[in-house]
């Protein structure tokens, strides 16, 4: 069975930590050897960007320096990480992918899509197999991120921005609906979890049927 790259994606506060460490056991247990990654970050590069573009003290970045400073660290990911370990056999598990691009620069700063998709094409020409995105509504997932403690530059945005986000993410999954998996993220976490594991069981079950 050939190597498949599963991402989780999410506004602030959705989970995706906690839903993470339950789809890496529930891959391990059907005996998939999985590796872990995060964006940015996930390389030396891609955790300097990190942060870089998480420090409150660099406010004055402006949407396009955000934007190439994410694709920078997803190109390296994608051939440090990403590509060898699917050329492997290996599955990926990521921690966001380029559609936070499509949410957070695009949705959130209004950088166009098709910018976005031509980065894509060059910096990180492998497409995800499966998006889980975990849902939740605005409110609910500041309120959560804030009780975490100091807020990063992203987080100390405006309520409008992440409202923005949200309904990027929900439009890409709606026209891509093969791909994601959109869970009810405000449900009690066990429910949120057990729910992402049920959608790893049936797609780990589609690519044994498929290999």
């Amino acid at each position: 069975m050939r190597g498949r790259l599963v991402t989780l994606e999410g506004g602030e506060g959705a989970g995706k930590s906690t839903v993470l460490a339950a789809v890496r056991e529930s891959l391990q247990a059907h005996g998939i050897d999985v590796v872990v990654a995060r964006e940015p970050g996930g390389t030396v590069l891609g955790e300097a960007v990190r942060k870089l573009v998480l420090d409150p003290a660099h406010a004055g970045v402006c949407a396009e320096s955000e934007l190439l400073l994410m694709f920078a660290a997803r190109a390296q990911l994608v051939r440090e990480i990403i590509q060898p370990a699917l050329a492997s056999g290996r599955w990926v598990l990521s921690d966001r992918y380029t559609d936070a691009s499509y949410a957070y620069q695009g949705g959130g700063r209004g950088q166009p899509a098709g910018r976005i998709a031509e980065l894509e094409r060059w910096a990180a020409p492998v497409a995800p197999d499966l998006t889980l995105l975990l849902d939740l509504p605005v409110s609910e997932g500041l309120a959560r991120a804030g009780a975490r403690g100091e807020a990063d530059r992203i987080e100390r945005e405006s309520g409008d921005f992440f409202e923005r986000v949200r309904a990027a993410y929900r439009t890409r999954a709606a026209a891509e609906p093969a791909r994601f998996r959109v869970l009810d993220a405000s449900r009690a976490v066990d429910e949120v979890r057990a729910a992402a594991c049920a959608e790893i069981d049936r797609f780990v079950a589609a690519a044994r049927a498929s290999a």
